[in-house]
């Protein structure tokens, strides 16, 4: 998994009546019909399919996205229940095959929370009003953010940094760039030596031949 430590880039807000968009569900981040394959790349066509999509299967050139400015954004900013619905892992593989590297919203559904740490992208929580005031940060002429999270900061264009609360395993490891299973190799000799007294000390658990 690729480490994550800090990021400076275009953050871009998925909005709706002027605010961020709330309760986005993994359906709305990949539609059911992208979700054949097995494979983490290719999936960023899928990505916000139905909002980026028009009826005719052109591109809707207001959707945040499609611009030019923001094509290439590795901030995402939205409103509150990020993520909700199935636990469909491909959600957060299609928002790194899109380059999304950090998710700023006021909360997340836990599963959608927990598979962003597995996938090497930070979700951030921040209260509802300064999610907004980020929002209308990234729709103006300047749209640069920095977010580190050793120091777990996200700082806006205007320079105002915002502190925001990460679990200290989980913020290791991805700083790391660790799984669950890179997370557990790093106990592999003890866990060898741990396997090597119970073959000595329990012989009869070991399989025959």
């Amino acid at each position: 998994m690729k480490a994550f430590t800090q990021l400076t880039g275009t953050a871009a807000a998925l909005l709706e009546k002027g605010k961020p968009m709330s309760n986005i569900d993994t359906d709305m981040i990949i539609p059911k019909q992208f979700l054949k394959t097995t494979e983490r790349t290719g999936l960023a066509k899928g990505l916000f399919y139905e909002l980026k999509t028009l009826a005719d299967g052109s591109p809707n050139p207001d959707f945040v996205l499609n611009k030019p400015a923001f094509s290439k954004a590795g901030i995402l900013i939205a409103g509150e229940n990020f993520g909700c619905g199935s636990s469909r892992e491909h959600a957060p593989w299609a928002l790194a095959d899109q380059g999304i590297s950090v998710i700023i919203a006021p909360s997340f559904a836990d599963i959608f929370h927990n598979n962003c740490y597995k996938n090497g992208i930070l979700p951030v929580r921040l209260p509802v009003d300064v999610c907004e005031k980020l929002a209308a940060q990234a729709g103006g002429a300047n749209h640069v953010f920095s977010v580190d999270l050793e120091s777990q900061t996200v700082t806006a264009p205007d320079g105002e940094s915002y502190r925001f609360e990460v679990d200290a395993g989980r913020k290791t490891n991805l700083m790391q760039g660790l799984d669950e299973i890179g997370a557990s190799l790093q106990a592999e000799g003890e866990i060898s030596t741990f396997e090597s007294k119970r073959r000595l000390s329990t012989p009869w658990l070991e399989k025959a031949g």
